[in-house]
């Protein structure tokens, strides 16, 4: 068009634009960019709300970002598109504060944007502002069109809040269903574990003439990979078979993903070898389904076969096999994968930037770690909360405290996996008083309310210290149940301070939830033993003969020229190849 000399208008270069978004080619998008700057068309809203949908689309959200403040004048798409473009990329933070300055500034939402907004409350699983957001709902949409599309956001939005019944009353109050609203409300019930009812409605559905499709049996599979339900998803598999579904990748991919999360590998593996065709999300699936299942020698095998298929592994694929390199401390197999990865042009976005930084922490090499942290274009919170763990893993408080200041500098907001990261950090470098500062800071100035992991983290904290009775006081306080890691973290506080009243306490605790651990009974006479009080260890042993224990043997591993070598006491080595 531009070699004809025919001009180029504001209608022409967002379809162009569009269509960069959908193959994800952001270095073209660049320079159409650049094109629009230089002709002038960079100032009109369509093609500017064009270029943040367009680096929306390819993760890029910091130029996505700047487009939007540079916009001399914004309709109500340029905010919906920001506030949508922010929660696919599941920067949550960052779009609850798009949507806290389109209400300053008083700019009404239209339905597209109540959508996009009750999504990202779904996802955040804030049930009172996504109330609030219902009520604004009520009060402006006007189009009976989008009352249905609505109504399904809705309705999914308090299942992934796990307020089923405001769901129900949702689904119950339309007066028109389709398949996409049987579906929404059918994924909620499985969503919240509630199978048998997710069962009766999806035979209600069939009842009332709505059929399935693909794209619905395809999310209710997904929903029970996530939560579990196996039963219904072999259930879901049959109705398959028998309906003469076309058995698309996708749908392979989906039963695949949901077999190895509910930890039947078999069937996902039968599943797998039996699928006439293939895609790199499907190899991405089973891969994942044998790291899950802790056989990495798998996982590597398949990584192996899925490169002589001529498929190049996804941004997914690299994620998983970075984290089992991170799980078995395998360095160098995990070089070998960054560099492939840099080979084959994968594109390292903040999800996998984070994963290489956790992968050379966990491995050892945190000045590697650190290099790539630092050369990371964008940061989310997950790439500052990885290089923090990985601090506090090496025992390197002050950098990690020093991280810290600089993200509440840079303006991203902790979550609960950052205070973990920091509370270990201490726990490891014995810094009691800045672990409990750090824990109120948490509570009062944050807000967050404390987890499990960060109770397990203060007792750990106060038990390394020799704050057994403080650290006792401490579960006892807690409003949530204290479960193995919490009474395991004073257990083992007890043997290292010698400190058998207290330990009693916990193993008892510990034996009630796992009668048929070993370990606890071990840990226990050890802690009678090093007390001289072996009256006491006769007996702990004597009940661990009773009712038949059998120890398993330890395992070492360690990794030699791309194997892993797994060594059991008085056995040859077993070796795990990794890569070729």
């Amino acid at each position: 068009m531009r070699e004809n000399g025919d001009k180029v208008d504001n209608f022409t270069v967002p379809t162009v634009l569009k269509a960069c978004s959908l193959v994800h080619m952001a270095q073209l998008g660049k320079e159409i960019h650049g094109f629009a700057v230089k002709n002038g068309l960079d100032a009109d809203v369509f093609v500017s709300n064009a270029l943040i949908k367009m680096y929306g689309e390819c993760g890029c959200m910091v130029s996505a970002r700047l487009v939007f403040d540079e916009m001399p004048n914004r309709d109500v798409v340029s905010w919906s598109t920001m506030i949508g473009s922010y929660h696919k990329t599941r920067l949550f933070d960052e779009a609850l504060s798009v949507v806290r300055e389109m209400r300053f500034w008083r700019v009404r939402p239209s339905e597209v944007a109540m959508i996009s907004m009750v999504g990202l409350f779904a996802d955040i699983a804030d049930v009172e502002v996504g109330k609030v957001m219902h009520a604004c709902v009520i009060r402006n949409s006007m189009n009976e069109n989008l009352v249905v599309a609505m109504a399904t956001t809705l309705i999914d939005m308090y299942a992934k809040c796990g307020d089923i019944g405001s769901a129900k009353r949702v689904f119950d109050g339309l007066g028109e269903r389709s398949v996409v609203s049987w579906t929404a409300m059918i994924a909620g019930y499985i969503r919240c574990n509630m199978f048998w009812e997710g069962s009766r409605l999806f035979l209600e559905m069939l009842a009332e003439n709505v059929f399935p499709t693909e794209v619905t049996i395809r999310s209710m599979i997904i929903e029970c990979g996530f939560v579990g339900g196996l039963e219904l998803g072999k259930f879901l598999h049959a109705y398959i078979l028998r309906n003469g579904f076309y058995f698309s990748p996708a749908m392979g991919t989906a039963l695949v993903d949901m077999y190895g999360k509910c930890s039947e590998i078999r069937s996902a593996r039968a599943l797998f070898d039996n699928m006439k065709s293939k895609d790199v999300t499907t190899w991405s699936a089973i891969i994942s389904a044998y790291a899950q299942a802790q056989c990495s020698h798998k996982a590597f095998e398949l990584f192996v076969q899925m490169k002589g298929s001529q498929l190049s592994p996804s941004e997914v694929t690299m994620v998983t096999l970075l984290s089992l390199c991170a799980e078995a401390g395998a360095l160098d197999t995990g070089k070998w994968i960054h560099a492939y990865a840099v080979k084959q042009g994968v594109e390292a976005d903040m999800i996998l930037e984070s994963a290489l930084v956790d992968m050379y922490a966990k491995c050892g090499d945190i000045d590697g770690a650190y290099r790539l942290f630092s050369e990371a274009k964008g940061r989310d919170i997950c790439n500052w909360n990885a290089m923090m763990a990985g601090y506090g893993m090496h025992g390197r408080c002050e950098e990690a405290f020093q991280l810290f200041t600089d993200m509440e500098r840079f303006g991203v907001k902790p979550n609960d996996i950052t205070f973990i990261g920091l509370l270990n950090a201490c726990s490891h470098a014995g810094l009691v008083a800045e672990g409990k500062i750090l824990f109120d800071k948490m509570v009062h100035d944050f807000g967050l309310i404390p987890k499990i992991e960060h109770y397990g983290c203060m007792v750990d904290l106060l038990g390394r210290a020799g704050l057994l009775d403080e650290a006792h006081e401490m579960i006892k306080s807690m409003p949530i149940r204290p479960n193995t890691i919490v009474w395991g973290a004073l257990l083992a506080a007890s043997k290292l301070h010698k400190n058998p009243n207290i330990g009693e306490v916990a193993a008892r605790e510990l034996l009630e939830m796992e009668p048929q651990s070993w370990g606890y009974n071990v840990l226990m006479s050890n802690i009678y033993a090093a007390a001289n009080r072996w009256n006491d260890v006769a007996r702990v042993r004597r009940s661990m003969k009773d009712i038949r224990f059998r120890r398993e043997p330890g395992l070492s591993s360690v990794e030699v020229n791309g194997s892993v070598r797994e060594f059991v006491m008085g056995d040859m080595a077993r070796t795990q190849t990794v890569y070729a």
